[in-house]
């Protein structure tokens, strides 16, 4: 899987991850990178309308990790800005939410690239190409 996709606002953001989100069986973790106000967040909201979940969603700056439970496929929501290494990861409870089936979203992925060597990563990247566009590619690790 190599695609992009030109996102012109942020229920386009949404709705490029509400598909993707809707081939997901279980365990697989997206890795999502961008900058600050990128849409990341945006990204994981739509994640979780393909899962069917009908709450809401918010960034986990401060708690880490939201979880979303409640849809078709649980999903964990991590912001990993704060990471700056193994012992720090481990306590965010990461690896026991890898086990538990569902889909891990990752904010800020670039900085536990370590711990993201699986099959079962889908790396998101969002690049600004100007205040109202984004182009979002997504990849597989095998397209790397």
């Amino acid at each position: 899987m190599n695609y992009s996709v030109i996102s012109s606002s942020p229920e386009d953001t949404v709705n490029t991850a509400a598909a993707l989100a809707e081939r997901f069986s279980g365990g697989e973790i997206v890795a999502l990178k961008g900058g600050l106000g990128m849409g990341k967040t945006c990204f994981v909201k739509g994640l979780a309308k393909g899962l069917g979940y009908k709450g809401e969603v918010t960034s986990p700056t401060f708690a880490i990790v939201n979880e979303y439970i409640g849809g078709r496929l649980d999903l964990f929501h991590f912001d990993m800005y704060r990471i700056t290494g193994w012992d720090d990861l481990y306590s965010t409870g990461y690896f026991e939410y890898l086990r538990a089936g569902g889909v891990t979203a990752v904010e800020w992925s670039e900085n536990i690239s370590g711990a993201l060597e699986s099959e079962s990563v889908i790396f998101v990247e969002i690049e600004r190409i100007s205040d109202n566009e984004r182009k979002i590619t997504v990849s597989d690790g095998e397209s790397e």
